[in-house]
């Protein structure tokens, strides 16, 4: 791997949290809207090193999905969660791998936060630069603790303002709502509002830790550290499609043809059944190998890999560009090398896992039949018998 880094190493998705120029100003990176579903899936062709989750869509847009988020980590990138979605998602799955970031995703984390409303709020659309219209649960409590702190409001006070923006719509809650509904006494609804500009931001606060952190690994993965943890959930069968179709054949955006073009360029050739018939049949092997529990390690799968790269001709120096224009990142490349280790050890130990399970000398038998081989030994052989013959008569 190079060890330059550059903006594309790290993709943010991001919108009411924090504006993109701060998101700049913190690490070099590539800044996307906030995530919906299947975004995350989009941009992994594109080979990021790490992705910040910070904001994302929900209700009437579907939200990123967790799967999708999980196959950026099969997929060598790290993913980093915090403030908002992100913080949300996070919670959902630092135990497969996603990194969550700050005091609201260690909130939900630990059960003190339940309700995604609480960090939801209405903003304006990607031409008003996703400005919050409304405020979030999270920065109302927050700005409440902080103007108590700063004598701005008594205890009592910061608590009613805590309850009343609880007590507030999501989609309705503004700061004049919410001073309406706590009902504080006079002097101190002006002293609060010219207090607020300065309260604190969790939301961008956090937003910015998970910039700073993705952009961290960013470097030490430049530098040679090892790629994320893989998820412990396997991915899915509709999750693999969706990830295989999105895929791209190369190393450059340029000249990188989608692999949906190139499978279906397969589709159309004369042997396309038969690829496909045997690339089941070692899938299915694979399978059956790990539901046996002969799964690969990880030095037979480097062996396997090795193998399949030598027989096609593949020197070591040409090995990534070789699988990226197999559409495979690290995660897909990973996984092909241990379903074929996996088919291996299925077939050494065919013999004893089946009642009367064939042994290999079957196996070479029906291969053979099936591709001709055998007859074309068997008459090499009945020719240099009858020669022999022919001989000996003499």
């Amino acid at each position: 791997m190079s060890r330059r880094s550059s903006r594309g190493d790290v993709i943010v998705f991001l919108g009411p949290s924090l504006p993109a120029r701060d998101a700049l100003r913190v690490a070099p990176c590539r800044v996307l809207p906030p995530a919906r579903a299947g975004d995350v899936l989009a941009i992994l062709p594109e080979r990021p090193l790490a992705i910040a989750l910070v904001d994302g869509t929900f209700e009437a847009t579907p939200s990123v999905w967790h799967h999708e988020v999980l196959a950026a980590l099969d997929a060598g990138v790290a993913v980093f969660g915090a403030s908002s979605m992100g913080a949300l998602r996070a919670a959902e799955l630092w135990r497969h791998g996603v990194v969550g970031v700050g005091s609201i995703f260690a909130a939900y984390r630990d059960g003190v936060r339940t309700d995604d409303a609480d960090v939801a709020l209405l903003h304006a659309s990607a031409e008003g630069g996703f400005r919050p219209l409304t405020v979030p649960l999270v920065n109302a409590e927050a700005a409440s603790r902080s103007a108590a702190d700063a004598g701005v409001v008594s205890r009592r006070e910061a608590a009613a303002l805590a309850r009343a923006a609880g007590a507030v719509a999501w989609q309705e809650r503004t700061w004049p709502r919410i001073l309406d509904a706590a009902r504080l006494r006079p002097g101190v609804r002006e002293r609060l509002l010219a207090f607020l500009p300065t309260a604190p931001d969790p939301k961008a606060e956090d937003a910015r830790a998970c910039i700073a952190a993705a952009a961290a690994w960013a470097r030490a993965r430049r530098a040679g550290a090892p790629p994320p943890p893989r998820p412990l959930r396997a991915e899915r069968a509709h999750v693999r499609g969706l990830r295989l179709a999105a895929a791209r054949c190369g190393t450059a955006g340029e000249g990188a043809p989608p692999a949906a073009e190139v499978l279906a360029a397969l589709a159309r050739r004369p042997d396309a059944g038969r690829l496909a018939a045997d690339g089941l049949r070692r899938a299915v092997a694979a399978a059956l190998a790990r539901t046996l529990g002969l799964g690969a390690t990880a030095a037979e799968a480097a062996a396997a890999e090795r193998a399949w790269l030598g027989r096609l001709g593949v020197r070591p120096r040409d090995r990534a560009e070789f699988l990226a224009r197999c559409g495979l990142d690290d995660g897909a490349a990973r996984r092909l090398a241990e379903d074929l280790a996996a088919e291996a050890r299925l077939l050494e130990e065919a013999a004893r896992l089946l009642p009367d399970g064939p042994s290999w000398e079957e196996g070479l038998a029906l291969a053979a039949r099936l591709s001709g081989a055998w007859a074309e030994e068997a008459g090499r052989r009945g020719r240099g018998q009858r020669a022999r013959g022919r001989r000996r008569s003499r």
